[in-house]
Formats: C-alpha cells, sequence, structure tokens
C-alpha cells in the first residue's frame, strides 16, 4: 500500500508537467538530494542547490497519507526523481520540477515532527523518528535575513463567528485580516483545541462565548492568546461528535456535529438534494497547491474517473482536517468558481459558465435535431381504455374531439414535439401517432404503461339487524256480592253495583208480569195452562276490583259460594319475550375508482286526494294521485387501491324497512320508513373485516295501575294493583370486506 501511494503520488507530480501552459524561468536548480542517519532514528535530508542561496520554501504536510512537502518556486529539478531511504520513520524521497517550481516529498511510514536550517548552498531537513521528540519543531527556520514572520507581525483575527449548520451540526468560523496565518484543530476528549501560529488576537475577540442556545454539541468558545505567541482557542463540546476543519482563503471553519452511524459512501450528492457529505475522512494542508493536483488527490482517494477541463487552473490553500473527501472536493469548486458534473464513475469538473454553456448547447442542438428529424406515422391499438382519453393525456387539451387531430404551432404539445400530431378512430380504438422516431419509442414505452387493465375489488357487506323484545304483566279481578228476598217478594243483590240494580229491576217487573199473567188467566176461565212465573239470570261475576292483566293468556280463578252470597277472584298474568334478526348481505364487484352501487326491495305506493269536496265528501272524492316512496337495501361504493395493496372506500350504506301508514285528510295512507344509513370513507388491508358503525337501542318501561290506598297496602296490595314492565333492544352493525381480485381471476 505505502508503495502504491508513493507511485499515486509520483504520477500526481508528473502530471503536473502537463498541467502548465507555459514554463516560468527558473532562477536556481536543486542540484541533488543526499541524507545522512542521526541517533534514534532521525534522518537529515541535504537537498543541495547550484546557484548558491536557498530559494524560500513553502512546507505542507498531510496526515493521510503521512506526508512532508517542500515547495521552491522559480526552481528547477536537476537530482534523482526518487531516491530510497528506508530509516526511521523515513520511506523515501521525490523530487518533482513542474510549471517553473520544484516540488520535494518526503514519504513517510508514519508522522513525524521536523525542523529545517539553512547550511550554505544546502536547505537541511531533520526528520524524527515519529512524534514523541517535542523539542523538534514544525517550523521552517531559514537564515535571519529570510526567517519566518512572528506572529507580532502575522495577520489579526478579525471575527470569530458561530452557527448552527441545518443537520444540528455548530460552526466555528474565524476569519482573519490576510492570509499567512497557520491553524490546527486537535480533538481531546471534551474539547477541541485550535492552535494559530502567526496570528495576533484584539483585545475584545479575548472571550468566551456561550453557546448553549444554538441546540448544538458545541457548550462554549474560549479564546485567549497563546502562551508563546499566536493564538489559542478552547471549544467545549458534548457527547459523542465528529470534528472536521478547513481553510479557505482567509477563513478557517472548524465543524463539530453530532456522531452519525456509519453509511455507504456515495461519491457525489446528487443535483437539488441538500449536501450530504459521507466519504472517506481525509487530512489535508496545503499552501498554494495547484488545483490540479488538489484533485488528482481527491481522485485517488476516492476511485472516481476525474476529467478536469483545460480551463480549470489556479492555487489554492486548503487545511483540511478530518473531513470528507466529496466536502473537501466541494470546498475546492466553491473556492475556484467551479461546478460538476458525473456521468457513471467519471466525474467531470469545469468553470460553471462553462458547464452552463455546455448544456445550453447541447439542449439547442437537441432541439434542432428535433426540428430536422424526419416524421414517421404509427397505429397504436388501445385494449383497457380509451383512444379519446389517452390522446387527451399525450396532447394535455390541444387535439380536436371526434376522431380530429391537434395541429396548430402555438398548441400545447404535451408529450408529442413540436412537430407531432395525434388523432384517434373511435370504431377501432386505436391511435393515430404521427413524431420523430425518437417520440415514436418514448410514446409507445408511455402508452404501454397507460394502457393496462384496471385492478377489481370485490365489496363484501354484512347489515345485521337484532331486536330482542321482553314484556310482562300482572292483574287481579275480585269481588264480594250477596241476595236477599224482602217481604214484597223483592230481592236486593249487593257488591254488584249497576248490575245489581238491574238485577233487582228484573224480579220486580218479573213478579208484576206473573201477578198480571195470573189475573188475565182466571178471568178467562181458568183454562188452560197456568202462567209461569219465568226465570231472572243472576249476573255474572262479583267484580269489587277489575285489574286484569291486558292480553293476558294465562289466568287463575277461584270462586267461593254460600246461600246468600258469592265470592269471586281471578289473577291473571302475562309474558312475552321475542327475538328476531335480519342479516343482509350485499356484495359487488367493481373497477379501481368506479363507483358501484347495489339496491333491492320495493316501491311502495299509496294514493293521495287533493281538491277534495269538503267535509261532507266521500273518502273517494277529489283528484288522486299516486306516489311512491322507496324502502330498499342499496350498497354504494367507490374503491381505490393504494401503492401498499391496500383498500381506500367511500362507502354508503342504507337499509329502509316499512314501519307502518299514516292516514291522511281527504283519504289514502302514507307509509312511514324506517331508515338506518351510514356514509363514511376508510382505509382496510386487502381481505380484512371492519366494522363500520352500529346503532344500539334500548328502551324500558315500567307502569303499574292501582287503587289509591289499597294497592300499597304490604301483601295484600297486590289484589288491588296492577304491574307491566316493558324491554325492547335493538342492534345495527355493519361490516364490510374488501378484496382485491387478482389478475387471474379478472
Amino acid at each position: 500500500m505505502r508503495h502504491a501511494t508513493r507511485y499515486l503520488l509520483t504520477g500526481l507530480l508528473l502530471a503536473g508537467t502537463t498541467w502548465a501552459s507555459t514554463a516560468m524561468a527558473a532562477s536556481n536548480t536543486l542540484k541533488d538530494i543526499s541524507y545522512d542517519t542521526l541517533p534514534g532514528g532521525a534522518v537529515e535530508l541535504h537537498l543541495n542547490f547550484a546557484n548558491g542561496a536557498v530559494p524560500q520554501p513553502k512546507f505542507f504536510t498531510t496526515d493521510t497519507p503521512p506526508r512532508i512537502a517542500v515547495d521552491f518556486a522559480d526552481t528547477d529539478n536537476a537530482a534523482q526523481r526518487h531516491l530510497a531511504i528506508g530509516k526511521g520513520s523515513t520511506s523515501g524521497v521525490t523530487a518533482v520540477s513542474a510549471g517553473g517550481r520544484t516540488r520535494v516529498v518526503v514519504e513517510l511510514m508514519q508522522a513525524s515532527t521536523y525542523r529545517s536550517s539553512v547550511k550554505g548552498n544546502s536547505l537541511l531537513l531533520t526528520i524524527n523518528n515519529g512524534t514523541a521528540d517535542q523539542s523538534i519543531t514544525t517550523a521552517a527556520t531559514i537564515d535571519p535575513s529570510k526567517a519566518l514572520p512572528s506572529s507580532m507581525n502575522g495577520p489579526a483575527i478579525s471575527n470569530i463567528d458561530f452557527r448552527r449548520g441545518p443537520d444540528g451540526e455548530g460552526k466555528v468560523l474565524i476569519t482573519f485580516s490576510g492570509s499567512g496565518a497557520n491553524a490546527e484543530m486537535v480533538h481531546k476528549g471534551d474539547k477541541v483545541l485550535v492552535d494559530i501560529d502567526h496570528a495576533t488576537l484584539p483585545p475584545n475577540l479575548a472571550q468566551r462565548l456561550d453557546t448553549l442556545d444554538f441546540a448544538t454539541p458545541v457548550q462554549s468558545i474560549v479564546t485567549r492568546g497563546g502562551k508563546v505567541g499566536g493564538v489559542h482557542m478552547e471549544i467545549s463540546v458534548k457527547g459523542e461528535v465528529e470534528t472536521s476543519s478547513y481553510q479557505s482563503g482567509n477563513q478557517f471553519v472548524v465543524q463539530v456535529a453530532p456522531h452519525r452511524a456509519e453509511t455507504k459512501p456515495d461519491a457525489l450528492t446528487k443535483a437539488g438534494a441538500p449536501p450530504v457529505y459521507n466519504g472517506k475522512r481525509v487530512t489535508f494542508n496545503f499552501q498554494d497547491i495547484p488545483v490540479r493536483s488538489a484533485l488528482q488527490l481527491i481522485a485517488d482517494i476516492s476511485g472516481l474517473n476525474l476529467v478536469a477541463s483545460d480551463s480549470v487552473g489556479g492555487s489554492v490553500t486548503l487545511r483540511l482536517v478530518n473531513v470528507p473527501w466529496d466536502q473537501a472536493l466541494d470546498v475546492i469548486l466553491r473556492a475556484k468558481s467551479l461546478d460538476k458534473r458525473r456521468d457513471g464513475n467519471v466525474v467531470w469538473i469545469a468553470p460553471q459558465q462553462e458547464l452552463a454553456k455546455y448544456e445550453d448547447d447541447v439542449a439547442q442542438a437537441r432541439l434542432k435535431a428535433q426540428d430536422n428529424a424526419e416524421l414517421i406515422t404509427t397505429y397504436i391499438p388501445i385494449s383497457y381504455g380509451k383512444a379519446a382519453d389517452i390522446a387527451k393525456l399525450l396532447t394535455t387539451g390541444s387535439m380536436q374531439g371526434g376522431g380530429g387531430s391537434s395541429t396548430g404551432a402555438g398548441a400545447s404539445r404535451g408529450f408529442l414535439s413540436r412537430r407531432g400530431s395525434v388523432s384517434y378512430d373511435e370504431r377501432t380504438n386505436t391511435l393515430l401517432l404521427n413524431d420523430t422516431p425518437e417520440k415514436i419509442e418514448q410514446l409507445h414505452l408511455l402508452i404501454a404503461k397507460l394502457d393496462r387493465p384496471v385492478q377489481q375489488v370485490l365489496i363484501e357487506s354484512r347489515i345485521v339487524v337484532a331486536n330482542d323484545d321482553f314484556t310482562r304483566e300482572l292483574g287481579a279481578k275480585w269481588g264480594v256480592s250477596g241476595v236477599q228476598s224482602n217481604s214484597n217478594n223483592l230481592i236486593t243483590l249487593a257488591g254488584r253495583g249497576a248490575d245489581a240494580q238491574k238485577y233487582g229491576v228484573d224480579v220486580h217487573n218479573r213478579n208484576v208480569n206473573y201477578n198480571n199473567a195470573v189475573t188475565d188467566w182466571l178471568a178467562n176461565g181458568g183454562t188452560g195452562a197456568p202462567p209461569h212465573p219465568g226465570a231472572v239470570t243472576l249476573p255474572t261475576g262479583g267484580l269489587n276490583v277489575n285489574l286484569p292483566a291486558g292480553g293476558a293468556t294465562s289466568g287463575f280463578g277461584l270462586a267461593i259460594l254460600g246461600a246468600n252470597y258469592a265470592l269471586d277472584l281471578e289473577l291473571s298474568a302475562a309474558q312475552t319475550e321475542g327475538r328476531s334478526e335480519v342479516i343482509s348481505s350485499p356484495r359487488v364487484i367493481t373497477a379501481n375508482q368506479q363507483e358501484a352501487v347495489i339496491r333491492q326491495g320495493q316501491e311502495v305506493g299509496y294514493v293521495t286526494f287533493q281538491n277534495s269536496g269538503g267535509a261532507g265528501a266521500g273518502s273517494g272524492s277529489g283528484t288522486a294521485t299516486v306516489q311512491f316512496k322507496d324502502a330498499v337495501l342499496e350498497l354504494k361504493v367507490t374503491p381505490t387501491i393504494t401503492a401498499d395493496n391496500r383498500v381506500y372506500l367511500m362507502i354508503n350504506v342504507k337499509k329502509d324497512a316499512i314501519a307502518g301508514y299514516v292516514p291522511v285528510p281527504g283519504g289514502g295512507q302514507i307509509p312511514t320508513i324506517d331508515t338506518r344509513e351510514i356514509n363514511t370513507s376508510v382505509l382496510v388491508d386487502n381481505g380484512q373485516t371492519v366494522v363500520l358503525g352500529g346503532i344500539y337501542e334500548i328502551n324500558k318501561a315500567n307502569s303499574t295501575s292501582k287503587v289509591p290506598g289499597l294497592g300499597d297496602i304490604p301483601g295484600l296490595g297486590v289484589l288491588f294493583r296492577k304491574t307491566s314492565r316493558n324491554e325492547s333492544k335493538a342492534e345495527l352493525l355493519i361490516f364490510v370486506t374488501p378484496r382485491i381480485l387478482s389478475e387471474t381471476l379478472q
């Protein structure tokens, strides 16, 4: 892997020679490179120059893979291209010249510190064996006349800002007044430490920022001056986080995001979607690196085939720490006003204006090709739909009905090209298309999607009407009567009310009639049979209390008869129980999104009379009118099959029944209808039964008829009262089961 990376980096540096349009005139030459081993595994490199003075070097490092790169401006390379070392942590050295500059790359086996110094015509670069020796600094020390500027002479921090990202990440933005600042970020525990060399901190920015209200992992930011110059910043974080940083121009950005689960790397963000970066994380530290070189590094890491336009050029300064490679690519593109287009595993990078012009040219060329393409005619028979409906869809309302075709330059073309047209034949249900071959092929695919059999749904329903009736009545009838004859041969009857009076009158009338008959018989000589006094019927019953159970089918009677009295007692009771259940099960099959109606019942006719002749007219007078009322069982439903194979029902269920008739003035009767109806919408799984609704009614009635006072006597009160209890229950339930029919059943 180390050798492969070395060859990739060597290829990158070699490719730099083809990116420069003209070579700048070199004022110095790197003659050769040698090295000495030092105690502890350190390696001292000697970069020897031919023209005496050592050019001002520019250092930058990378962590993945670990490298130390040194750039010399206006310098040619006469040294060997690669020097293998294999000592300590130093693997080798590569030197390549491109575009008037020479780059020396020190290949490391692990991240290591280094120091530099100038001795005569040579730059001495000492690479430590790892990072344990903290006495070796990373700052390049040249002769005093070319020393790097101190922090007091570097750029000042002009602003420190904090923002919350769209995904809850916190961003610390450090803006400098100029270039030259060197920022390093380290994440340790719950702290993110940022050290900025060669920068000054104004007193008003040496403060603590409380960021709790932003709802990000960043809790606070403390900024102060460093111990040996520069600026030190401590960012307090909470929870498990992912940190990254990058420097673009005069701004250094530290990003702290909540930890997210690992996802499969996606090479590039889709157009139109918010950027989501999940590429492999890398660390770059570049000072004025050519843009093409930076793009080549990203291509090596991502594995993409990257093509850069000839107009891509210039240099960029980047300091990226632990950022996804796709985010690093976007940072570079934004910094240089570039954009990308992807075709499979190939990414084309060019200036934004160049890409926009290319896409506009392609669109214009496509339109021109359509305008010049030949027109062909084809016929497509429609099997399951209507050709007129599909033609309307294809032209979005621009065609003429009745077999006409869509014409006119200003008409809406819909799915047709600007010169295309469509017509249809109703008799054979056929579409007639006239368009370019490319459009005809597209329309064939589109019509094949539209002209498909519609799924059908079987809707089964059950309507259950249950009634439960209960009636109980208790009553009593009893009375006492007595008979007595007086000296006048009159019989009096007690205890029988009006019946007793009628009986006495009948007996008196009988005696009078008998006496008259005897007198007449004697006056006529007493011939023939003497008259008979006749019989008088004793009134039945002697009921003083009459509170029987209405409609009683059972009873108990008792009578006590004496010489001159009678005692009658009758106890009656009635109990009625009834249960009835009506089950209706309408079912219907319909196509998807098509309403279905099924009805069963009767139309009840009745006659009414109008303009009758008044109160004295007969019931049949006036003008007779026959009218009808429906008493039907009806199921009306519209199903819609959803994408997840469920059924959305818009359903109306009605069940009517005749309850009775109401007479009307003038003659005739109007029927009254018991109506039960539900109208609702419901989403049901395929084959699932759902209860749409239910009505549960209970009617209870208790009544008592009694003789005041006597009916309240404990025990004996039952002989002086009548009790009844009525209870009725009615329940209505509606069940619906939709079933999607498979194509084999259709």
